[in-house]
């Protein structure tokens, strides 16, 4: 005798089992199972597949598995001949496999998204230092590669407080006071003393740095007064006659190119100067190293990584336009 439900008041009617197909379609489908039914359905066998998903074979033959069971039905029979798409696994393969270019899709744009950087990115750098770099073909190297990223410059002899956010990098050359900031050594900053051809047919020159005592200086003025060029004059030649100051190392060309004067400068500003002539040096106290600095809190930026990167692969570009 079959046991029949009878309603009672209040009482709750039992719920209706799930079975077969239906209870295996209630199951969550994991999309990644999909991968390995398209490879099989793909390439014929799951060894095949295995090697172009680059795994083996057990975890095909494990995933189609786990699919089969939560669809419920099969969709590949194993013959002597390899696999074979079912009547079901036909219908789906299709669809499977815009699957699996979605997947591929989002992936490359995922990628893509991520390498994209964009914004400005400003760079304190010396004025005549600035000029010898966009003279170069770096920044449409830099540009061609970030197009997204418009560089700004912030120019300056002194420096620039990146921990202010006043700039986002710094290429400096000499000490820095602020043990923060973190970068790496790009070049040599080697100063030498320059005077005219005009001023040396007239005044001659020195032939060593004793000399300089006899001879007008061109210096730097009290908004300069801790560079090192300004101390280094200080120190060696305390009785020489200061003709000019100027508060920018580019000033300091001018004026020697005028023949007002003799100074320390760059190699790389005074060597470039066909009017200039290099009378001493270089000079070894005055030696330093140029660094691509920033500050520890805007390092990994993307667009901060993207130049750091950059000009880690043009350091031999830039070694002639700092150093000379």
């Amino acid at each position: 005798m079959t046991e029949q439900y009878r309603s009672r008041p209040g009482a709750r009617k039992p719920q209706a089992r799930i079975t077969g197909a239906a209870e295996a379609h209630s199951r969550k489908l994991d999309w990644n199972d999909l991968r390995y039914f398209v490879a099989v359905a793909r390439h014929g066998s799951t060894v095949a597949a295995a090697r172009a998903l680059q795994t083996n074979q057990s975890t095909v033959q494990r995933r189609l598995t786990a699919l089969e069971r939560r669809i419920g039905k099969p969709l590949a029979t194993r013959g002597p001949a390899g696999y074979r798409l079912t009547e079901l696994g036909q219908q789906m393969v299709a669809h499977a496999e815009r699957v699996e270019q979605a997947a591929l899709a989002f992936e490359q744009r995922l990628k893509s998204a991520t390498r994209e950087v964009s914004g400005v990115l400003r760079v304190a750098c010396p004025e005549p230092i600035v000029y010898r770099i966009t003279q170069s073909p770096l920044l449409e190297r830099f540009k061609a590669k970030h197009p997204g990223i418009r560089v700004e410059f912030v120019m300056s002899d002194k420096y620039i407080d990146l921990s202010k956010g006043e700039a986002d990098v710094a290429l400096r050359s000499g000490d820095t006071d602020d043990i923060e900031l973190v970068g790496r050594k790009i070049a040599d900053s080697l100063w030498a003393v320059y005077a005219s051809c005009g001023y040396i047919a007239q005044h001659g020159k020195p032939e060593r740095v004793e000399d300089l005592e006899r001879h007008p200086l061109v210096g730097l003025d009290e908004s300069m007064a801790k560079h090192r060029a300004a101390t280094w004059l200080a120190r060696v030649a305390p009785g020489a006659t200061i003709v000019a100051r100027n508060n920018s190392v580019l000033g300091l060309v001018y004026a020697v190119k005028s023949g007002i004067g003799i100074a320390p400068l760059p190699t790389a500003l005074g060597d470039n100067e066909p009017e200039l002539v290099r009378v001493l040096g270089p000079i070894a106290e005055l030696a330093r190293i140029w660094r691509l600095l920033a500050h520890p809190d805007v390092r990994r930026t993307p667009r901060v990584s993207a130049f750091f990167d950059f000009i880690d692969g043009e350091i031999e570009a830039l070694k002639p336009i700092l150093t000379g």
